[in-house]
């Protein structure tokens, strides 16, 4: 008996996309990334043209917020780079070979050259590295305006032949993946990046009150690790209290873990997440940071997005395993 036509066409697609991705290789990432934000920002794409915005119009508009806020995210980063590199290597150059620490009345030296060669040798890499592949990300930046503007304008014809293909009883069980999916993308972008703004700028009165020099730079970096689960801005105050330690500032270090932990650590969570985590995924903190971790030393850069995207795929699709055994409807399932 032979397959029906739309599954043999559905089967090419399949074959097809894994060909092209072995192919694009090298800009998989980026493919990757703008169909993700395109799938995100399909429903603001379609609330424009219902408002009256033209089709071509509404995109062109959608596509050009799309790379003001890469260019928002990845801007700090490359000036970071580029501007604080020296002053990084100079910084830990000077570091002490051992520090001596006294316990239970008895001293300790401990030897920390081979780390601070091993993080000069990470820094000065990273650094050049981001800014030796500076042409390479101006490529991949037209590479993704082209790929979310067409992917916009064709948003709907796309979801019809994706959707096409799936067996009508299997149609209930695609859209409850398909909102998991949306919902996780809304977790990873829009919520991740709207703590981070606040971050940003709760951070710059507290490290200006605590005197420390280079604000804008502590505020960056903070605002930057919010896209770290569970550590985030912690891991930032942790490495400051340890050189405050180190040189003999306890005081100074306990002032920053306090002061700092609450209103840059804690604070923009509880001010921002709870009005925008309805539209999140339903992900526990350490199963949401087990995909971004697997994802990141599995992927890359691309991990981050794609790791916690995976496992939140694999969680909706456990519960609605488990909705067949029990006999719930995949809609109750969902209410």
């Amino acid at each position: 008996m032979a397959l029906p036509r739309r599954y043999v066409l559905g089967g090419l697609l399949v074959v097809l996309t894994v060909v092209a991705a072995a192919l694009l290789y090298d800009v998989i990432g980026t493919v990757f990334f703008a169909v993700t934000v395109a799938y995100l920002l399909v429903p603001v794409h379609e609330e424009l043209v219902d408002r009256g915005l033209g089709e071509r119009l509404a995109t062109v508009v959608v596509t050009f917020a799309a790379l003001v806020g890469v260019i928002a995210v990845v801007a700090p980063l490359v000036f970071l780079t580029a501007s604080r590199l020296t002053e990084t290597l100079a910084l830990l150059s000077t570091l002490p070979a051992t520090y001596e620490v006294e316990f239970l009345g008895r001293m300790f030296t401990i030897q920390v050259a081979d780390l601070r060669a091993s993080m000069v040798e990470i820094v000065r890499s990273v650094g050049q590295q981001l800014l030796v592949s500076l042409p390479v990300l101006l490529v991949k930046f037209t590479l993704f305006v082209f790929l979310v503007y067409s992917l916009l304008q064709r948003s709907e014809a796309v979801a019809q032949s994706l959707l096409a293909v799936v067996p009508p009883e299997y149609r209930r069980v695609a859209k409850a993946l398909n909102r998991r999916a949306r919902n996780t993308l809304f977790g990873i972008y829009i919520l991740q990046a709207a703590t981070a703004v606040g971050t940003f700028v709760i951070a710059l009165p507290v490290f200006f009150l605590l005197g420390y020099d280079s604000i804008i730079t502590l505020s960056t970096v903070a605002a930057i690790l919010q896209f770290i689960p569970i550590v985030g801005p912690s891991l930032l105050l942790l490495i400051i209290a340890i050189v405050h330690v180190a040189a003999g500032q306890l005081s100074q270090a306990l002032v920053l873990l306090a002061v700092g932990g609450f209103f840059v650590a804690w604070l923009p969570d509880i001010l921002i997440r709870p009005r925008l985590s309805k539209r999140a995924a339903n992900l526990s903190g350490g199963v949401y940071f087990i995909g971004f971790v697997g994802g990141l030393l599995s992927m890359g850069a691309i991990g981050i997005i794609a790791g916690p995207l995976i496992v939140a795929l694999v969680v909706e699709a456990a519960g609605l395993l488990s909705s067949e055994f029990n006999d719930v409807p995949v809609d109750e399932l969902r209410e």
